[in-house]
C-alpha cells in the first residue's frame, strides 16, 4: 500500500531511496539544484558504478551544477521538454511527489507525495517504472547543452581549447545513416540530430538503417557498425576509436 508523505517525509524518504539504491536510480525533476547531503550520496553511488539517470526540464542549470554532473562517470543527465512530473525511484521503491529536486523546495515549500514499495504494490511500482523509462527514452542527453555552455564560457574568457572528440574525424563530412543528410563524420554519432532523436526512443544499437555513414551509399548500417565494409577496409585507422 502507498504511504502518504508531507514535506519532511518526502525529503527523508528521498534520501533513504538514494542511499538504498543497489542497481539503478532514476531522479526526475523539472528543476535541479541538489543539496550537499544528496550530492554526497550520489557521489558515493557513482563510485559504486550504479546506473543513475537524472531527467530535468528547465535548461537553467548553473555552470557549477553542470561541472559537478560532468565529474560523475555513471550519472547520465537528460533534458525533457515540457517536463512537469517529479518522480524518484530505485529498483525497490518509488516516490511520486510535488517536490522538485531543488534545495529551496525542500526547505521552504509545502509539499506532498506518496511512497511505494515494489514488494508491497508491484503493479503500481511497475506502472511508475514504465512511465519513468519512457521519459528517459524521449529525453535528450545533456552532453550537447554542456558543451554549448562550456564553449560560450570559453568564448567570453578568450580561452578556447582545441578538442578532439572520440571517433570524430575533424573537418570531414559524413552522412546520416537514416536520411543521408550531410553531417560531420563521427563514428560515434552517425545520425543527424532529428534522426537521432527518433532513434533514441528505442536506442536499439543493432537497428538497421539505409546508408553508409562515410560514403552515403545504400548499405545496411547500424549505430555500432555505421560504415560499409569497403569504407572500413580502406580507412581502418580512421574508424578505429582508441580509448585514452
Amino acid at each position: 500500500m502507498a504511504k502518504f508523505l508531507d514535506t519532511t517525509g518526502v525529503s527523508y524518504f528521498l534520501q533513504q531511496l538514494v542511499d538504498s539504491a543497489d542497481e539503478t536510480l532514476v531522479l526526475i525533476s523539472p528543476f535541479l539544484k541538489i543539496n550537499d547531503r544528496l550530492r554526497q550520496s550520489l557521489e558515493d553511488k557513482d563510485r559504486m558504478k550504479i546506473d543513475i539517470r537524472v531527467i530535468y526540464g528547465k535548461n537553467e542549470l548553473a555552470p557549477k551544477e553542470i561541472d559537478w554532473l560532468r565529474s560523475l562517470q555513471f550519472i547520465r543527465t537528460s533534458f525533457c521538454e515540457n517536463l512537469h512530473a517529479k518522480c524518484y525511484l530505485n529498483e525497490k521503491e518509488a516516490i511520486l511527489t510535488s517536490m522538485n529536486l531543488y534545495e529551496f523546495s525542500q526547505v521552504n515549500n509545502e509539499e506532498m507525495g506518496i511512497y511505494v514499495k515494489k514488494e508491497d504494490d508491484p503493479e503500481l511500482y511497475g506502472e511508475i517504472y514504465t512511465a519513468s523509462r519512457r521519459l528517459i527514452r524521449i529525453s535528450d542527453e545533456i552532453r550537447v547543452s554542456v558543451e554549448k555552455v562550456t564553449k560560450e564560457k570559453e568564448i567570453k574568457t578568450g580561452k578556447v581549447e582545441k578538442r578532439k572528440s572520440k571517433g570524430v574525424v575533424a573537418g570531414e563530412k559524413g552522412f546520416c545513416i537514416r536520411c543521408k543528410k550531410e553531417i560531420p563524420l563521427s563514428i560515434k554519432a552517425p545520425y543527424c540530430s532529428g534522426c537521432f532523436k527518433t532513434w533514441q526512443q528505442y536506442a536499439n544499437t543493432s537497428y538497421e538503417e539505409k546508408h553508409c555513414h562515410n560514403c552515403g551509399e545504400e548499405h545496411k548500417a547500424t549505430m555500432i557498425k555505421p560504415v560499409c565494409y569497403s569504407c572500413f577496409k580502406k580507412n581502418r585507422k580512421k574508424f578505429t576509436i582508441k580509448e585514452r
